[in-house]
């Protein structure tokens, strides 16, 4: 066994949920409690995509591998009014499943029988599952035991606590309540869990296909969502990574969950590592499904300002983590950043404990890594609702970081981000686009040798549950193996004082601020 553990393959997968967005995002679902007949809730409808919008979205193409990120340097923004020049519903990674097919996964995943859809609605998503290689024949046959009527589903709905499952606001299904006290298995959390799952699976599915792996082979799973499995007794206590490795049919792995808010990818990838690194799994897979909470969490400011709803896709990864092999892009597992309890919460101390320290630890410049991973919010999404450019807001950090240690010379701040940086082209769904969506065309760029080095960065913010005040972060290098390409050695540029390095750090601290509240 090799030094390292190395990336063998990623997936990433997104669901096309229009109607949950108004049933089940977040925000929506507080604004009907607090202003129900508001002007948002009325034009909301208005602004949702058609799912051949989705397809010609060209952040979902750079998500699921038909495009890259460099293609998006080349498109204007807003990027929303733009057709992308793929628009594939399968691409390298993984897939854009329709809401229709969504529900039908969702009832796949479901071994309580909580999810009940419309029978004529349930034949209809049969017919079109039957012609996917995804699904076994029983797990299709799944669909067959649907034999609600709409008027039995309303029932459900208005009596029972359902939460109902819509298509073009017509319902045609829902998720019943798992118990009829605690609210810990209501129909919300279950349908919130059972998403969750379900989007996991998919991308475990399409990690399959893409790794050229037996599922057989895989020994444990991490699952990093930001959900919480559990009862009154035992509030989030797990496992969606069992649950889902169950339907995916990894036969042979175990697994648990394991959570920090946005950080959690970050985490999980350690965790991997070491288990892997330390000889206890040959192959461990970190996964994470989407958030229903996350849809259309910035509707409002889109409404506003006459966009189309772009928060409207539940979003899924996975990783494979193995042994090895000599060929594929290695964790450097050596090479780790992490916020610490006493770092403190200002973004020049966050980005220092995550980039400068690890990086000062083994020797190596800013200008030594090849690419940076840090938050990849889609800037289409987050810029008009306030947040900024988050990726970028990361890099300006590092680059005036980067002057101020005499990494780079001041006049190559700009070509810095340019070089180093790439566009952010993630779904805002809180801890998915930490780092972890750069992955998978991370390792085809060192296969390729395009790249020698790249850092994965991944934040959080800990006081989302009211235990801490406290940041969160680790981060990570990957290099390319043993033979497939040397690594870029570059000189140090001339140091210049805190005086003059000071107006940038300040210029950059507004907007990366906001980007580490834009969960």
């Amino acid at each position: 066994m090799g030094d390292y553990a190395v990336i063998r393959g990623a997936s990433y997968t997104l669901a096309h949920t229009p109607d949950m967005v108004i049933h089940d995002g977040a925000t929506q679902v507080t604004e009907r409690i607090v202003n129900p007949e508001g002007e948002y809730l009325k034009e909301l409808p208005k602004h949702l995509r058609t799912y051949n919008d989705v397809l010609a979205y060209a952040p979902n193409q750079v998500y699921i591998g038909n495009m890259s990120s460099r293609d998006l340097e080349t498109m204007e923004m807003p990027w929303y009014d733009k057709a992308a020049a793929i628009k594939d519903r399968k691409g390298k990674y993984g897939e854009i499943m329709p809401q229709d097919e969504y529900y039908g996964l969702m009832q796949i995943c479901d071994v309580f029988d909580l999810v009940v859809l419309e029978a004529g609605f349930a034949a209809g998503v049969k017919s079109k599952l039957e012609g996917s290689a995804m699904f076994t024949e029983e797990q299709i046959a799944v669909l067959d035991k649907n034999q609600f009527t709409k008027e039995q589903i309303e029932a459900l709905v208005d009596e029972d606590g359902a939460c109902g499952l819509y298509m073009n606001n017509e319902l045609v299904g829902a998720v019943k309540r798992a118990h009829d006290v605690d609210v810990n298995l209501s129909a919300h959390v279950m349908l919130e869990n059972i998403s969750s799952k379900a989007t996991s699976v998919l991308s475990l599915l399409h990690l399959v296909r893409t790794a050229g792996i037996n599922p057989e082979e895989v020994d444990y799973v991490i699952d990093c969502a930001e959900e919480a499995c559990g009862d009154m007794n035992q509030r989030g206590g797990g496992n969606f990574a069992k649950a889902a490795a169950e339907i995916a049919g990894l036969s042979n792995a175990t697994g648990c969950d394991v959570r920090g808010f946005c950080a959690g990818p970050a985490h999980a990838i350690l965790n991997a590592a070491a288990l892997v690194k330390s000889g206890t799994f040959k192959n461990v897979v970190v996964t994470a499904g989407g958030c229903t909470a996350k849809l259309g969490m910035n509707g409002k400011s889109h409404v506003e300002k006459n966009m189309p709803i772009l928060e409207d896709c539940l979003a899924g990864f996975a990783v494979l983590i193995s042994e090895d092999n000599g060929v594929d892009p290695i964790i450097r597992s050596d090479i780790t950043g992490r916020h610490k309890v006493g770092t403190g919460s200002s973004p020049q101390a966050v980005i220092s404990s995550l980039v400068t320290d690890p990086l000062d630890e083994a020797g190596l410049s800013i200008k030594d890594v090849d690419k940076y991973a840090p938050e990849m919010q889609n800037p289409d999404i987050t810029k008009p609702a306030g947040a900024g450019d988050v990726p970028e807001s990361n890099y300006k950090m590092i680059a005036a970081l980067g002057v101020k240690r005499g990494d780079l010379e001041k006049s190559e701040l700009g070509s810095f981000i340019t070089d180093h940086g790439m566009k952010g082209w993630a779904p805002t769904q809180g801890h998915i686009p930490s780092g972890v969506p750069f992955m998978g065309s991370c390792r085809d760029m060192m296969l390729e040798g395009d790249i020698s080095r790249a850092m994965i960065i991944g934040k959080g913010s800990l006081f989302l549950g009211r235990m801490t005040n406290l940041f969160d972060g680790v981060s990570f290098v990957i290099e390319a193996n043993k033979g497939q390409s040397s690594d870029k050695s570059a000189g140090a540029g001339s140091g210049v004082s805190e005086t003059e390095v000071r107006s940038m750090i300040a210029g950059a601290l507004k907007d990366f601020a906001a980007g580490l509240l834009a969960e």
